[in-house]
C-alpha cells in the first residue's frame, strides 16, 4: 500500500515522506492551486463556525491559519485540512456559555494534549472501533443542533438570552417569532440559495464566499436592516496576536476536564474519519496515530494564540484533493493565504451579515448529514436502535452522552452474537461492533 505502514513510519510525518521522494517544481504549482482553493473556502467558513460558536470571528481564522499549518507539516495523512470543525459547533457554544473564552482555551489545550498521549501509546487504532450507526447518529443529531443554533441570526430574532439545550431554545424561538426581521430572513435564505445554486452550475467556483460577498454587498448598498460581523464584533483583527498560555488553576482544569475529554472524542474522530475519506479518494494511506499527535499540538498551538479547537476537516480536505493538491505543502500554504487574506482584508469582513454566516451553515449542516447511510440503517430494527440512539440523545443531551448510549447498545448487540443468540438472523454485529444486515462473506 502507498506510503508504508511500518512501525517504523507510525511516527514520521507524511510531509518528511514526501519531501524524501523528492519534490518538485510542478507539485509546487499544483499544491499552491489547491491551497488557494481552499483557503477561499475555509476563509467564510472558519468565521461562520467562530460566530455560531459563541465567539468573535477572528478566532476561527486563528484556529484555521495556526492550527491548519501544524496539522498539515506534521499530521500523518498527505492531504488532511485542518481547521475548525462545525461538528464542534455545540461543545464550543457550551463551553464558552459555561467557562467564558479563558475556559475554552484551556479546554483546548487540555484536549491537546490528551490526542497527543493516544497517538504517542499508540491508541488510533481504538477510535476505529466507534460503529458506523453511532457515527453517522451523533453526525445527524449534531447537524440539528447546528441548524437550531443559527435560527436566531437567520430570523433576526429579539432574543435576550437563548436557551443552550434543544427543545428549550425551539420553544425560545417560538415565542420570539413575532421580531421576526423579513430582510435578513431573505438574506440568510439567499444566501444558501446562492450557494446550491452556484455549486450546481458552476462547482469549481467558491460558492460560499461568493454568496457572502454578494450578500454583504448588497446589505451595504441597499441600507437593510441586517446585523453585520462590525456590528456585533467590531472589526476584525489584520494580525496574529502574540501567543501565550491560558489562565488556568487545578480547580479550573477538574472544572473544564469533562469538556475536554468531549473535545478529544470527537477530535479523534473526526480527524481519523476525514483521513480515511482522504484514503479512499487517492489511494493513500494515512498514520493514525502520527496524524493524532499532530492534530493534538495543533489544539495546542491554536490555543497558544487564542484560536478554536483544530481537527481534520472532510469538507476542505475533499477540496483540497479534488483541487489537485500533492502533499502536505498545500495544506500549509492554505494556512499562509489565510493569513495574508486576514491581513489585507480584514476591515472588509466587518460588513459581512450575521445571517449570510447563518445561511453558510445551513447548508453545511445539510451536507453534513449522511442522509442516505441514515435511512439504510433505518431498515434494520436492531441498527436503528443503536442509530436512533445516538441520534436523539445527542440533541436532547449532549454528544458525549449519545456516542457513550450507541456504544454502548452496539456492544450489547455484539455481546448478544457472540453468545451465538444472533445465529443466522438478519442482522449482523462484527468484531468492531459494526452493525450491518448481512455477514460480510454473504452473497447479496
Amino acid at each position: 500500500m502507498p506510503d508504508g505502514t511500518a512501525t517504523a513510519h507510525f511516527y514520521r510525518p507524511k510531509l518528511a515522506t514526501v519531501l524524501g521522494e523528492g519534490y518538485g517544481a510542478d507539485a509546487f504549482r499544483r499544491d499552491l492551486m489547491a491551497a488557494l482553493t481552499v483557503a477561499i473556502v475555509a476563509l467564510p467558513l472558519s468565521m461562520a463556525i467562530a460566530v455560531a460558536s459563541g465567539v468573535s470571528p477572528e478566532r476561527g481564522l486563528y484556529a484555521s491559519i495556526v492550527g491548519g499549518f501544524v496539522v498539515s507539516a506534521l499530521g500523518g495523512s498527505r492531504f488532511q485540512i485542518g481547521g475548525p470543525a462545525g461538528a464542534f459547533i455545540v461543545l464550543v457554544a457550551a463551553t464558552v456559555a459555561r467557562f467564558g473564552v479563558d475556559g475554552l482555551l484551556l479546554t483546548v489545550t487540555i484536549s491537546g494534549v490528551f490526542l497527543t498521549l493516544i497517538g504517542l501509546f499508540g491508541l488510533g487504532r481504538l477510535i476505529r472501533y466507534i460503529p458506523h450507526a453511532v457515527t453517522v447518529g451523533f453526525t445527524a443529531g449534531i447537524a440539528i443542533t447546528i441548524a437550531s443554533s443559527q435560527l436566531k441570526d437567520l430570523f433576526g430574532l429579539a432574543l435576550p438570552h437563548e436557551p443552550g439545550p434543544f427543545l428549550p431554545k425551539l420553544a425560545a424561538i417560538a415565542s420570539a417569532l413575532p421580531t421576526l426581521s423579513a430582510p435578513t430572513l431573505a438574506v440568510g435564505l439567499g444566501t444558501a440559495a446562492m450557494i446550491v445554486a452556484i455549486r450546481r452550475w458552476r462547482p469549481h467556483w467558491p460558492s460560499m464566499l461568493i454568496a457572502v460577498v454578494i450578500a454583504s454587498v448588497l446589505v451595504t448598498a441597499l441600507g437593510l436592516p441586517a446585523e453585520t460581523i462590525g456590528g456585533r464584533f467590531g472589526q476584525i483583527p489584520s494580525s496574529l496576536p502574540w501567543p501565550r498560555l491560558p489562565s488556568f488553576s487545578l480547580a479550573q482544569i477538574w472544572a473544564v476536564l469533562p469538556a475536554a475529554l468531549s473535545f478529544t472524542l470527537l477530535g479523534g474522530v473526526e480527524s481519523l474519519l476525514s483521513a480515511k475519506v482522504a484514503d479512499s479518494m487517492t489511494g493513500r494511506k494515512h498514520r493514525s496515530n502520527m496524524e493524532l499527535v499532530a492534530q493534538g499540538l495543533a489544539n495546542v498551538a491554536s490555543a497558544l494564540f487564542g484560536g478554536l479547537c483544530v481537527t481534520g476537516t472532510i469538507a476542505r480536505t475533499a477540496t483540497n484533493i479534488r483541487a489537485g493538491a500533492k502533499s502536505p505543502i498545500a495544506g500549509i500554504m492554505h494556512s499562509v493565504f489565510l493569513l495574508l487574506f486576514m491581513v489585507a482584508a480584514a476591515p472588509l469582513a466587518s460588513f459581512a451579515p450575521l445571517a449570510a454566516l447563518a445561511g453558510v451553515l445551513l447548508v453545511v449542516c445539510w451536507n453534513m448529514a449522511e442522509k442516505r447511510e441514515f435511512a439504510d440503517l433505518l431498515r434494520n430494527w436492531r441498527s436503528a436502535l443503536v442509530l436512533l440512539a445516538t441520534f436523539g440523545l445527542t440533541i436532547a443531551k449532549d454528544l458525549t452522552f449519545g456516542i457513550v448510549a450507541g456504544c454502548v447498545i452496539a456492544a450489547g448487540l455484539a455481546l448478544w452474537r457472540r453468545i451465538g443468540s444472533e445465529g443466522d438472523a438478519d442482522l449482523y454485529v462484527d468484531d468492531n461492533f459494526n452493525v450491518s444486515s448481512r455477514k460480510p462473506d454473504a452473497s447479496p
